[in-house]
């Protein structure tokens, strides 16, 4: 069910900074959510609302996805917020953070389609898994609601749920290595905190034709740091990457586009298993190594990312 489009980049704009929102909307990000929860404090989450529903009727949002982030399922307005901004067109999903229980994802959807009015369409849910019980819970989420269609890894909140010490956003801790033993001179080896909750939540959302998008890389004036998460991402076979800051953009979009010499090599595979097709063949050797039907499926889904660039 997961709708074809590009999100591999993923910005997030607070809702009340109009300037931001504006240059959201003006961005090369291929999606964009406009945040009333963490970004937004609580002086000025009405008129975040109010900024969020006045952006989604009146910004040019071209053919990017536009989200917005609620506020928890435990907050006194996500109700509210639901009802404002279900019926606006131009929405095309709902980022609902800290999820981890199925019944609060039925509630909230049955919130969505009470509020929609007379849309074709339902704004979806995105889910934001970002915590402990949210991810050992993760799979029963995504098979929980036909409204689901991508989950999304909350990198700086789960660090927190597990208690790591990380200083910096989507960031292992300095401390979290394999330090060998003294035969070995003791050498260090840097340890990924993020391997596990990203792969789970990877499978869980391929196991129901969901999309799956990696948290920020905190470090938005670091280029290196900005460009090897994404390019981790990329490789494990996420969708895309959020950011937090338009410099952030290009470096990420560019890790998931594929390279030349990969739509080279596309092209090739894809000849060959043309000509081998017609001789009656399943499999071939392309560059010294044996492909087959598992290799051009692999190659569709990379071709797919490649997009307007």
């Amino acid at each position: 069910m997961t709708a074809a489009r590009l999100t591999r980049t993923y910005l997030a704009a607070p809702a009340h900074r109009t300037r931001l929102v504006q240059n959201a909307a003006a961005s090369a990000a291929d999606a964009v959510f406009l945040d009333l929860e963490d970004a937004v404090p609580p002086a000025e989450k009405a008129a975040a609302l109010e900024s969020a529903a006045n952006a989604l009727t009146t910004h040019d949002w071209g053919k990017k996805c536009v989200a917005v982030r609620l506020n928890a399922i435990d907050s006194p307005t996500i109700e509210a917020e639901i009802k404002h901004l279900a019926g606006i067109e131009r929405l095309d999903a709902f980022l609902i953070p800290k999820a981890e229980n199925v019944a609060d994802i039925a509630k909230i959807a049955s919130w969505i389609s009470a509020a929609a009015g007379t849309r074709a369409k339902l704004p979806e849910m995105e889910l934001l898994i970002e915590t402990a019980r949210g991810l050992i819970h993760v799979e029963a989420l995504a098979a929980s609601d036909r409204l689901v269609s991508a989950l999304h890894l909350g990198v700086g909140d789960f660090a927190a749920s597990i208690g790591a010490r990380s200083a910096e956003i989507g960031a292992s801790p300095s401390g979290y290595k394999h330090v060998g033993s003294a035969a070995d001179g003791h050498k260090e080896t840097p340890l990924d905190l993020f391997a596990y909750p990203m792969m789970r939540l990877l499978v869980a959302a391929r196991a129901f034709g969901l999309r799956a998008i990696d948290g920020p890389c905190g470090a938005f004036r670091d280029p290196v740091a900005t460009a090897a998460t994404a390019a981790k991402a990329a490789a494990m076979g996420f969708d895309g990457k959020q950011v937090i800051h338009p410099s952030q953009i290009e470096a990420t979009r560019n890790a998931f586009i594929p390279s030349d010499e990969e739509l080279a090599y596309a092209q090739r595979v894809i000849a060959a298993m043309e000509e081998a097709e017609r001789n009656g063949q399943a499999a071939v050797t392309v560059d010294g190594k044996m492909v087959d039907y598992a290799n051009l499926r692999m190659i569709q889904r990379l071709l797919s990312f490649k997009g307007e660039t």
